[in-house]
């Protein structure tokens, strides 16, 4: 073997080291960057030139080291557990936020809630039975009776607005959505020529994977690796993204809660408006199963429900006081009058209204018993107890939605829990370890003073061979 070549073998050791100590530095001033992954050196020995003949010397050593990339120590597994608890979790915290806010708007229990306010209306109705035709308790009652109809309405406005503003929110994650999809398919095409001119594509590796960990999260979706280094990511079973291309989505239906029934709330493809996309998890569909219209059965959308509830208790109320108040005679003698009106132009809950204005228009007795008689009155008063009392109706909502609540909460931190778990094991498999970079910094280090070492003693060597041989005997 020629001395030369033991020059080459020293120097691919100074470059294999030199990458090592460049990988290590890599790793240190990211050791602290979200979303990197680790990287190592990948080298392998160069075999020996195959040139045996007469005077080949016998067997020879390898001709050094050769560097041949740098691996991203990642986990296609974990990485992909991260994608489908992710999409878990924020598909739970959004319903869980919707009933949470939902729940506290009811104000129950409390002084606040209506359940209070019904106690009031019902025991204003009890002293106008003790003082009837009396002005005093008639104003009374008609002023707890407003303030019923009242909290009743903003009730159902609270819902409303809670609808319209997860609306709006929704928008905010399918632009999200899109602009995630096309950072993807942008790196698809950066990463696809990085492969095929032999660069490292690491960096771009590390944001396209948080990219489609955030897509998962917004929506769920798949990821499936191609051969040319890019990724195609699906959801609903069709491509977000596909190489260098995304299609891009759209937030489709009502823009009220009072039109969602004929309209739903729904996301499409925007190339391919009309087909709703059928989402698996993520933070929209979580959103848009939220957004959907009440159904006969109950099980529609949270929020449409809750509106519905309202509507349905502000019929019973008005139909079970108006079913005695018009039985029963006002002071002045007249009879078959209603307490309280809905407009039919408008949800019932905002159309509540209270008919009479003063003490001439609340039956109080039975027809023909005077003015003092207070029987009527005692009976609208009975309403609210008894094992078919309407306060029950109310109750049995508020219970409804603590206890949906409650589950999705429960749920949530379940997800939340798996999501978290999912994503320890992927940084322990791929965040810095300081400790073991030293270490690798302090091998690599050595190895490089090695190979100069071994670099110095060949040159020593042809010192000799060069400018020493012949010397002897001058």
């Amino acid at each position: 073997m020629s001395t030369f070549s033991g020059l080459n073998t020293a120097y691919t050791g100074l470059v294999a080291a030199k990458a090592g100590l460049d990988v290590v530095g890599q790793n240190l001033v990211n050791a602290n960057t979200a979303g990197y992954t680790r990287q190592r050196v990948t080298t392998s020995g160069v075999p020996a030139l195959n040139n045996a003949g007469l005077f080949s010397g016998g067997v020879r050593p390898g001709q050094g080291v050769s560097v041949d990339g740098v691996q991203r120590l990642d986990d296609a597994a974990l990485d992909a557990r991260v994608r489908s608890t992710t999409a878990l979790a924020g598909y739970s915290s959004t319903r869980a936020q919707a009933l949470a806010t939902l729940e506290g708007s009811l104000n129950e229990p409390g002084a606040n809630g209506l359940s209070t306010q019904l106690q009031k209306f019902w025991s204003a109705w009890g002293d106008v039975a003790n003082q009837a035709g009396e002005q005093a308790p008639v104003g009374v009652l008609l002023g707890q009776a407003g303030s019923l109809v009242t909290q009743i309405s903003a009730g159902y406005r609270a819902v409303d607005d809670q609808w319209s503003a997860l609306r709006q929110n929704a928008s905010g994650m399918v632009n999200d959505l899109n602009t995630a999809a096309t950072e993807v398919a942008d790196l698809n095409g950066r990463i696809r020529a990085a492969v095929a001119s032999g660069a490292s594509p690491n960096e771009l590796l590390d944001r396209r994977d948080q990219l489609t960990a955030k897509i998962a999260n917004l929506a769920g979706g798949v990821v499936r690796p191609n051969e040319d280094g890019t990724v195609d990511v699906l959801v609903g079973g069709n491509a977000l993204v596909s190489g260098t291309t995304a299609n891009a989505v759209q937030l489709a239906g009502a823009q009220r809660m009072s039109d969602a029934a004929g309209d739903p709330v729904r996301l499409e493809w925007a190339h391919r408006p009309g087909s709703a996309i059928a989402l698996e998890g993520g933070q929209i569909a979580g959103a848009v199963s939220t957004l959907a219209p009440a159904d006969a059965s109950g099980t529609g959308g949270v929020l449409a429900e809750a509106a519905a509830s309202y509507n349905a208790f502000a019929v019973a109320l008005a139909q079970r006081v108006n079913a005695v108040h018009s039985t029963g005679s006002t002071p002045t003698g007249a009879t078959g009058l209603d307490f309280f009106a809905i407009d039919a132009s408008k949800p019932a809950a905002l159309g509540l209204s209270v008919v009479p204005t003063g003490v001439s228009g609340v039956a109080t007795g039975t027809p023909g018993t005077g003015g003092s008689n207070g029987s009527v009155a005692d009976a609208i008063a009975k309403l609210g107890t008894g094992t078919d009392a309407v306060d029950k109706q109310w109750a049995a909502f508020v219970v409804r939605v603590g206890v949906a609540s409650k589950t999705e909460q429960q749920q949530s931190d379940l997800a939340d829990l798996a999501a978290s778990s999912a994503g320890n094991a992927q940084l322990a498999n791929s965040s810095v370890d300081l400790d073991e970079e030293n270490m690798n910094m302090l091998a690599f280090q050595h190895a490089y003073q090695g190979a100069a070492r071994v670099m110095t003693a060949v040159d020593e060597a042809l010192d000799v061979l060069i400018n020493h041989t012949g010397l002897v005997g001058r």
